[in-house]
């Protein structure tokens, strides 16, 4: 199959300068105290790493809708820098919204939230979970000291919360009970209320590599010379390289399908060759949302996915047969959707298009400032 050579090439410096207009926001808001006459004063306590910083890219990008809905001056301190006790500009919030590593301690859950109520008492607390999993593994550690906990997507059955599950999210207890893979018990306890706590915040749509790229126009769908884009990545734990070996099994099972497979390209490559594949194959990875969801509307590929009907999140891109095609769990009918979908061209220009609408729509309006009221309305 033949990708254009160019095509990586711009697709990394548009890249480029998305990150580094990203990181000019994120230094200035650094940099700068609150205004003195602001009412509305957010801090945001931030991991500068690529996954966390798609979660707090929109908060600088939509700041005059922020200012306009509650009269919020939005500012940043870097994690490190606040569990060290380094001074940082900005001083007094109304608010303030934390991160943490995946494996935060207890020690620096201890240091984080004294300097919170050292440098901005009475101000609203909320965490800011950037992790892939649905799980709520941090609720009892940090009830007593958040008022939300803004999370990206969780799962629509709320009763599933507390219970116990083989290995410590609901996707190793599928596959370890399905495939018969030996996990330990695991159980995260959830205080009474908690769960009135959960805010749905922003996913990896707002990372400042997709969020303008998504606000363009939509990829043409005809010309395309692949079938399926199956690229993803085979190593892990036990249970994910048991659970991407069944997918892998699946796509090598395929007859008369022109596929692309392996790991390890650039980026800039991977999406190039999205852009023209009519099909992408988007098996879980350590939780059921993944960048190649968002990178499949984007380039105008049908996303192709394990069932979602049992996960919130917003925007939502997973609306069955709308905005993309899911198969079972145990990809039984995997050959059978995929063959749907590559014989039924308008179907697929329906899904991709109603796809980068809901995207395009929710980036262009100010949903993200109003799902942001419970933290910010007085």
């Amino acid at each position: 199959m033949f990708f254009p050579v160019l095509e990586p090439h711009v697709i990394r410096v548009r890249k480029f300068l998305n990150r580094r207009h990203a990181d000019k926001l994120r230094m200035r808001a650094m940099s700068t105290p609150f205004a003195p006459d602001a009412t509305s004063r957010l801090l945001l306590v931030t991991q500068h790493e690529r996954l966390p910083q798609s979660q707090i890219y929109p908060f600088h990008h939509y700041a005059g809708d922020l200012r306009r809905h509650y009269g919020t001056d939005v500012r940043e301190a870097d994690l490190g820098d606040f569990l060290a006790g380094r001074p940082v500009a900005a001083t007094g919030a109304t608010a303030v919204a934390f991160q943490t590593p995946y494996d935060v301690s207890d020690a620096d859950l201890n240091r984080l939230f004294a300097r919170i109520r050292q440098d901005h008492p009475g101000a609203r607390v909320a965490c800011l979970d950037w992790f892939a999993p649905t799980d709520l593994r941090n609720a009892a550690r940090m009830d007593h000291e958040i008022h939300l906990y803004i999370k990206k997507h969780v799962l629509r059955d709320r009763g599933f919360y507390g219970r116990p599950t083989l290995g410590d999210t609901n996707l190793t207890d599928h596959y370890a009970r399905r495939l018969g893979l030996p996990e330990p018990e695991t159980r995260f306890d959830i205080p009474p209320g908690f769960l009135q706590k959960i805010v749905i915040g922003p996913s990896f749509a707002t990372a400042p590599t997709l969020l303008h790229s998504l606000l363009g126009k939509r990829p043409p769908v005809g010309g395309r010379t692949c079938d399926l884009h199956a690229r993803f990545e085979l190593d892990g734990t036990p249970w994910y390289r048991a659970m991407r070996a069944e997918a892998d099994a699946a796509v090598s099972a395929l007859k008369g399908v022109t596929v692309v497979r392996g790991a390890g390209v650039h980026q800039a490559r991977f999406l190039s060759e999205m852009r023209h594949s009519k099909v992408c194959l988007s098996p879980f990875g350590y939780g059921e949302v993944c960048w190649r969801d968002y990178e499949a509307v984007l380039t105008g590929a049908v996303l192709l996915k394990p069932d979602m009907s049992h996960i919130e999140t917003d925007p939502d891109i997973f609306v069955p047969w709308e905005t993309y095609a899911p198969v079972a769990w145990d990809l039984s009918d995997f050959s059978d959707v995929l063959h749907r979908l590559l014989g039924d061209e308008a179907l697929r220009l329906r899904i991709t298009t109603q796809a980068h609408d809901a995207l395009r729509l929710w980036l262009s309006s100010d949903a993200f400032a109003r799902r942001m009221a419970p933290l910010l309305a007085a």
